[in-house]
């Protein structure tokens, strides 16, 4: 009799123990109103946040590599410097306004007020093309001040690369101009050797009293026999010896052509350009945050629970009814 009692009891405290769903959901009926006026409150929060709260929008741009038009004053002198191939120079380039990119992200990102400025490869596994992004407080804001930073950029770069030219004309010119005097130096020096020898075929001519060519083939006469071709005829060489032009190898020649090419060169970095677009900075329509419809549905359902949470508590303290 004593243990059906107490399992008689057992079983009645575990049915007081489990929630009635029913008399839930009647509880959070009869207090509707209570919740719906968290839920308005709630929404009205929400609301002043919209309203408030810094709009995010985010403007995307695509590029790659420069054309060769773009860069046709900086890849035609850098061909007469150094030979260098269009497609290189046009890597080189790309890669110079993805770095200054970088750079210009980092310093913004670092500010008092940071600016949120990306690069990044468009495909994945590709290193061209890339895409570039800005996030501003506006949808226009937003567009505008990625084609200004990006226009700032290819500033940059074009005038780094006018610069490169610069140093690189001037280094180049000093050195073919060197080269140029060395071998005009070396041709002088030569010009003068040969009169030294002929006039010394002429001196032991005239003291072998010899005036007349003593032999058939001159091509085929020594220097130490240069004096066997006579007097008169070694004193017409010495004359016109003296008033020949010195003579220069091919390479000679080929080095006044770049000098002369490298000093016509005038590149204009205004007409330089280290990319080229694939896309343009897009006018966002979606913004990034605050996301209004999300916003405004989490504010419902922190308004239900809230709402809810306050009925059941209320009437939980009502109908308690402390142990014996």
């Amino acid at each position: 009799m004593t243990h059906n009692d107490n399992h008689t009891i057992s079983k009645g405290n575990d049915h007081q123990e489990q929630i009635d769903l029913v008399a839930v959901f009647l509880q959070l009926w009869r207090g509707k109103w209570i919740v719906a006026i968290f839920i308005v409150i709630t929404l009205a929060a929400a609301a002043l946040f919209l309203t408030v709260a810094k709009e995010k929008w985010t403007s995307t741009a695509v590029i790659t590599m420069p054309d060769a038009g773009q860069i046709t004053g900086y890849t035609s002198a850098m061909s007469i410097l150094s030979g260098t191939d269009i497609n290189e120079i046009q890597q080189r380039v790309i890669g110079r306004f993805s770095a200054a990119f970088s750079a210009l992200s980092e310093t913004l990102e670092n500010q008092v007020n940071p600016e949120k400025l990306t690069i990044d490869t468009a495909v994945k596994g590709q290193a061209l093309p890339l895409k570039v992004t800005y996030q501003g407080d506006s949808a226009e804001n937003a567009q505008k001040t990625l084609a200004q930073y990006i226009q700032q950029v290819d500033e940059q770069i074009a005038d780094e690369l006018d610069l490169d030219l610069t140093v690189n004309i001037k280094s180049r010119t000093e050195e073919l101009v060197a080269l140029l005097s060395t071998q005009e130096k070396v041709a002088q020096e030569q010009k003068e050797l040969r009169l030294k020898q002929i006039s010394q075929a002429l001196k032991v001519a005239q003291e072998s009293q010899i005036k007349t060519p003593q032999v058939q083939q001159i091509q085929d006469v020594s220097q130490d026999a240069m004096f066997l071709l006579g007097s008169e005829a070694l004193e017409s060489m010495v004359k016109n010896e003296s008033m020949r032009p010195l003579v220069f190898p091919e390479s000679y020649y080929q080095m006044r052509k770049n000098l002369l090419d490298i000093a016509r060169l005038k590149p204009d970095p205004a007409n330089m350009h280290s990319y080229r677009y694939v896309m343009k900075p897009t006018l966002p329509v979606w913004r990034d945050s605050p996301k209004r419809a999300l916003t405004l549905i989490m504010a419902v359902l922190l308004g239900l629970i809230l709402g809810s949470g306050y009925v059941l508590t209320r009437n939980a303290l009502r109908n308690y009814q402390p142990k014996a």
